[in-house]
Order: C-alpha cells, then sequence, then structure tokens
C-alpha cells in the first residue's frame, strides 16, 4: 500500500494519504520518459531563424553587365548567392516543421514515471490545504521552508485550481512555478526538483489522467 505523509502549512504531520499506486507507483523506463521529454521540447520549439532566397531578396532585377564581352562571368542578377548581399542557398526557413508525435498512452505513463519517481525518492509534499489570504510572497517562502527536508528553491506547486494569491506570490521566485493540476506535463516535474500539490490537487491529478 503506498502511503505519503500529508502535513499543514505550518510543517506538522498531520495525517497519512494512501495514493493510487497506478499513478503514483509505477516502474520507471527511463527510455520512454526521454522520447516524450524530447517529443515535447520539439512540439514547444520555435522556428526563428529564416532566410531569404534569390527569389525573395530585394532587388537585382537587372542584368549587371552584358552577357558576351568584358570578360567577366557571365550573371544575370546581383541577387544570386554567388553574390555579397544575395540570396541563401538551403538556408533554415520558418516553414521547418521540428514536431513529433507521440500517442497519448505513453505520455501518460510517462506523467506516471515522473510522479512516482517523485514519491520514491521523498520529494512530493503533500498539504492538508495550500492556501493564502493574501498576495504575499514571504508567507509562501515560510510554508516551503517549513517543510521537512524541503527548501525553497525549485519547486513546482500543483494546484488543484487557479489560486491568484499563490500564483501571484510564486512570480517573484526564481526557481518556484505554479502550475494547474490538469495541465501537468513530464518535463515540468523533471525540471524543478520537488513536488508541493495539497489533497485537492492529488484528487484532480487522478480524475483527470486516470
Amino acid at each position: 500500500m503506498l502511503k505519503v505523509k500529508v502535513y499543514n502549512i505550518e510543517g506538522k504531520e498531520v495525517e497519512e494519504l494512501k495514493l493510487d499506486s497506478d499513478v503514483f507507483g509505477v516502474e520507471i523506463n527511463s527510455a520512454l520518459v526521454h522520447q516524450v521529454v524530447e517529443a515535447q521540447r520539439a512540439n514547444a520549439r520555435l522556428t526563428l531563424a529564416h532566410t531569404k532566397t534569390k527569389g525573395e531578396v530585394r532587388g537585382g532585377g537587372r542584368k549587371p553587365w552584358r552577357q558576351k564581352g568584358t570578360g567577366r562571368a557571365r550573371h544575370g542578377s546581383t541577387r544570386s548567392p554567388l553574390w555579397i548581399g544575395g540570396g541563401v542557398t538551403f538556408g533554415p526557413r520558418t516553414d521547418r516543421n521540428y514536431s513529433q508525435k507521440i500517442n497519448k498512452k505513453m505520455k501518460k505513463r510517462a506523467l506516471y514515471m515522473g510522479l512516482s519517481d517523485k514519491v520514491n525518492e521523498n520529494q512530493m509534499f503533500v498539504v492538508d490545504k495550500l492556501e493564502l489570504p493574501e498576495i504575499k510572497t514571504q508567507k509562501l517562502v515560510k510554508i516551503l521552508t517549513k517543510l521537512p527536508g524541503k527548501e525553497a528553491k525549485s519547486t513546482l506547486i500543483v494546484l488543484a485550481a487557479n489560486d491568484k494569491n499563490i500564483i501571484k506570490s510564486a512570480q517573484n521566485l526564481p526557481k518556484v512555478k505554479t502550475i494547474l493540476a490538469d495541465s501537468l506535463n513530464i518535463l515540468d516535474i523533471l525540471q524543478y526538483k520537488y513536488l508541493l500539490v495539497d489533497k485537492e490537487g492529488i484528487k484532480k491529478i487522478i480524475t483527470t489522467y486516470k
């Protein structure tokens, strides 16, 4: 039976929570996790680099010199890739597609593995209720530092619902990020050392992904 300790925002243990072993207790397959992570990175990649072909470069409509009799090589346009300021042959283009297809079953399985790894490494902290009465970064820092063995750095806070006070309070912390439970993904889980979620967040994860 898979159980984790549940803390209050003062860092004191209040109960134990039984976790769904199908979500939080699966065997880790590093090859599958790597494949899903690479696909997610590729799908988020922006194609910014763009070069112009000789047909897109401005100017060059006039033949630079006559075809014969000059002793120089023949040219039809100064926009040729042979000329400085001309078009580029086989350069990067914004129409290039880096996206990779990954099926939902693999993506879901990789997410289970990421969550299971956090549980195995004691890097997932569950609190009974996570809320702030106001937007206050220092109050959020106190909650993070009071958890046993927990540092305020590198934490992914998983929210069951959109909580403006927590989201705004976390924005000033460079290594803390908030994410909704129904938007959870393996890449964010791996990028942060700790996972902080309340009991409602656990329920939301199970109902969303199982």
